[in-house]
Formats: C-alpha cells, sequence, structure tokens
C-alpha cells in the first residue's frame, strides 16, 4: 500500500454519490482501508429507476460505481460489472446493477445485499447505503415551484430558469442506517463530495441522524469542492454558495476545510462547458472563512480526462496531506 503505513492509517469517511464519490474512492483506498463510503440512495434515473421501478428495491447505480472503484477483483470482472446490455428489455442496463439486484432478493435487506456485494468482489473498506428507507428527492425552486424525482430536477431547473432553494426527502427524516452513524462517529476523517451537490452530496444530510453525526464529530472534516459549476444544479453558484448550502440543509459545524482545484481547465475543455453555463468554480477565502471553513487549494484536476473531473489519486493525496499536517499541529 503507498502512503502512510498500514497500522498508522486514519479512519476515513466519504460522503455522496454519484461519479464524484466513486472517484476519489479509488485513490483514497490506496492509503486506508479503514475506508467507508455512505452513498445517498435518492437515485431514480437511468437503469437504476428501472429496477426501482419493477423490482422496488432502492437504486442500485451508486452503489455499483463506488463498488466498482473498491474492488480487488480480476480485470474481466470490471468488465463484467461495466457490461450494459444492448438488445431487448435490459438494453442500457449494467450487469452490475442486476447482480445488486439479484443480492437484494435473497437478502432480508438492502444494506444486507450491499455487504454480500462486497465481499463477493473483495472490496477495501465498505460501502453503506444511507439508509434502507424507499426514498424521493424533492427540489424547490427560488419561484416556489417544486418538482419531485431527482432524475426530473435538471429539466425542471433549466424550465424555470432560477436557482434551487432547497431541497427535500420524501418522506422526510427517514432513519439513518446504523452502521454509517457508526462510522461517522469513529472517522478522523469524514469527506463531503466532490460531486452535485444537491442531488448527491445534501441528500445524505437530510437523513435522520447524519448532520448531526458529523456535528459532534472531532474528525476532520473536508468538503471537495466541485471544479466547475454544475449544468441544471448549481449554474451561477460559487464555492462559498455550495458551502452555505450544505450548511443550510445540514446545519453548522459539517465542515472546516474546503479543498479546491488550484490548476487551470484545458481551454478546449472550458469552450465546451460555458455553452452547459458552466464555468470553473469561483473560490473567495475570506467569505469562506466568515463561514468557518479554510481553504486549501491543490492541483486536482484529471490530466487523462474527456471531462474537466478530479483524480482520484491527487485528491487522496491532498486528503492525506491536510490530515498529516492538522494532526502534527494538533488542531483537531
Amino acid at each position: 500500500m503507498r502512503g502512510i503505513e498500514r497500522g498508522k492509517a486514519p479512519s476515513i469517511v466519504a460522503l455522496g454519490g454519484g461519479t464524484g464519490l466513486s472517484t476519489i474512492l479509488r485513490g483514497l483506498k490506496l492509503y486506508s482501508e479503514d475506508l467507508t463510503a455512505v452513498v445517498t440512495v435518492a437515485d431514480d434515473g437511468g437503469g437504476s429507476g428501472v429496477l426501482r421501478k419493477d423490482l422496488g428495491m432502492l437504486p442500485p447505480g451508486d452503489i455499483r460505481h463506488c463498488m466498482e472503484a473498491l474492488a480487488n477483483t480480476e480485470p474481466m470482472m470490471q468488465k463484467l460489472l461495466n457490461y450494459r446490455f444492448t438488445e431487448g428489455r435490459l438494453a442500457g442496463q449494467a450487469f452490475g446493477n442486476l447482480l445488486l439486484a439479484a443480492l437484494d432478493g435473497i437478502s432480508q435487506s438492502f444494506d444486507q445485499a450491499v455487504a454480500r456485494m462486497g465481499e463477493v468482489l473483495a472490496i477495501t473498506g465498505r460501502i453503506l447505503p444511507v439508509t434502507n428507507a424507499n426514498v424521493q428527492l424533492e427540489a424547490i425552486f427560488d419561484n416556489g415551484a417544486s418538482v419531485c424525482g431527482e432524475s426530473k430536477i435538471f429539466a425542471f431547473k433549466k424550465e424555470q430558469d432560477c436557482r434551487i432553494h432547497h431541497v427535500r426527502l420524501l418522506p422526510e427524516h427517514p432513519p439513518a442506517l446504523p452502521q454509517a452513524l457508526e462510522a461517522i462517529r469513529r472517522a478522523q476523517i469524514i469527506l463531503l463530495g466532490p460531486g452535485s451537490l444537491y442531488t448527491s452530496v445534501i441528500p445524505n444530510l437530510l437523513v435522520d441522524g447524519i448532520a448531526e453525526a458529523i456535528q459532534e464529530s472531532k474528525a476532520l472534516k473536508i468538503y471537495i469542492c466541485n471544479i466547475m459549476t454544475q449544468d441544471g444544479e448549481t449554474e451561477g453558484m460559487t464555492a462559498v454558495d455550495h458551502v452555505a448550502a450544505l450548511l443550510e440543509h445540514g446545519g453548522p459545524g459539517l465542515v472546516n476545510l474546503c479543498l479546491c482545484n488550484s490548476e487551470p481547465v484545458r481551454n478546449t475543455l472550458l469552450e465546451r462547458y460555458s455553452k452547459e453555463d458552466a464555468e470553473p468554480m469561483l473560490v473567495e477565502r475570506r467569505e469562506m472563512e466568515l463561514l468557518g471553513a479554510e481553504v486549501v487549494a491543490r492541483p486536482l484536476v484529471d490530466e487523462n480526462s474527456q471531462y474537466a473531473r478530479h483524480s482520484g489519486r491527487k485528491v487522496a493525496q491532498a486528503v492525506m496531506e491536510v490530515y498529516r499536517q492538522q494532526a502534527d499541529t494538533k488542531i483537531f
């Protein structure tokens, strides 16, 4: 294992969903095996939405991405998990989603199915759904309009042409998975993001007990800020706006450090994103400090990606550097 010695590896909890969470997990597993991913279950689009509707199960997609990131299997198994059927009723469905659906069918609960899939794939660390409750995500906009369903928010926001005021889960205050709360309580590093602010990160904070457990924790609490604003979700928002939204939904004490990208994004990518009203994240240090969060800037861009996305390796390295520095000065 690269990085710090095994015996000294910190306990890390990363909360989120989508590709952002799975990306950083690939880097974090190089530094610690005491790694827990707490994953949102509010997704209702794509293949996950189909299985959710047909089988009544919780959405498997974000869980599958995390499984792929933490799996220690042969390349053929990785390829198999990623395989998407191209014909018939299964067209567009990923085999990994079906595997989790099968495990859900023979398990007493969704979190048990996830644990069994982790055993099959010999993953590093643990993956936990934030709740076993069947929840939907509702977005309420500045103009008072609202839409229910995570997959509907993008188009509805474009239609309303105004900011998201807040989001909530339906039913409200679903119970958190006890193992998720315990993982947060014993963590030395708690990570929020990167990923879609309102549809991947914040939904975790709306589950009963999660925000409170983070607030009470003495861990180093880091928000990994997105590199770009997101079309159909956070156009025109700054890094400070992102952290403010986290605090508005989850309360104070959730973040004491904001990890931001300092690396320029390639001009070809900027041109592409500008067509979607997306731009590099503006970071205002003084305003961020007024929210109680220190800004740490590091080069975080994945130079091999065709999108402006984080490098899991760079993010993990930056997180560990900051953790060591904070531990040495005994700030937390």
